[in-house]
């Protein structure tokens, strides 16, 4: 079975509502598996305070999770245009990863959340692509034969899939946000099908 690992940080739920739906279009082709996983929240301190395994909700990643992937879906808010500090803190822990090139070659699409229509969504997909290209991965994005991807009037991108909460904590994907998600991991998990085939 092909694994598709869904990886993510979210606060309000917005972005784990896009990462339930990435999963969907994961599901979705045939012999493809979709494993959803969280990274830990940071603190301020500077010990470690959050538990190892957390009290309820999906289990923490770890870089065994990356390794044991054949394709890779990354979400997270979007913070003043960049990926949120939970998500930069676990993967500047891979490090062993791409010593050792083990996602070299593997497919992976970014997703996004925003309260604002204009608040550096593409900069925030754009951002999670970085070390996903040091990692040597095939970067999936939406193209425009996507009819959501013109459609939509809040979240959506070709870099990536995104939501836009215009009034929170209202986290309702709109259908074009819903479809193009699906999309998302639709074409993700084709890749990794083909590549591993």
């Amino acid at each position: 079975m092909i694994r598709v690992l869904i990886l993510y940080y979210s606060r309000t739920g917005s972005t784990a509502a896009l990462a339930r739906h990435a999963a969907r279009g994961v599901a979705s082709v045939a012999g493809v598996e979709a494993i959803q996983r969280v990274v830990a929240p940071v603190s301020p301190i500077t010990e470690a305070t959050a538990p190892a395994v957390p009290d309820d909700g999906l289990p923490y990643a770890s870089p065994e999770d990356l390794a044991n992937c054949d394709g890779l879906l990354l979400g997270s808010p979007t913070r003043f245009g960049n990926m949120a500090a939970s998500l930069k803190h676990f993967l500047d822990s891979t490090g062993a990863l791409w010593m050792s090139g083990a996602l070299a070659g593997k497919p992976a699409g970014v997703f996004t959340s925003s309260t604002s229509l204009h608040g550096g969504q593409e900069s925030t997909l754009l951002s999670m692509m970085l070390p996903l290209l040091h990692h040597g991965m095939v970067l999936v994005g939406l193209p425009y034969s996507e009819p959501g991807l013109t459609a939509t009037r809040s979240g959506g991108s070709p870099y990536g899939a995104s939501h836009v909460t215009f009034d929170p904590p209202d986290t309702r994907l709109t259908e074009d946000e819903r479809a193009l998600a699906q999309a998302l991991g639709r074409r993700v998990a084709k890749l990794a099908l083909r590549l591993a085939g």
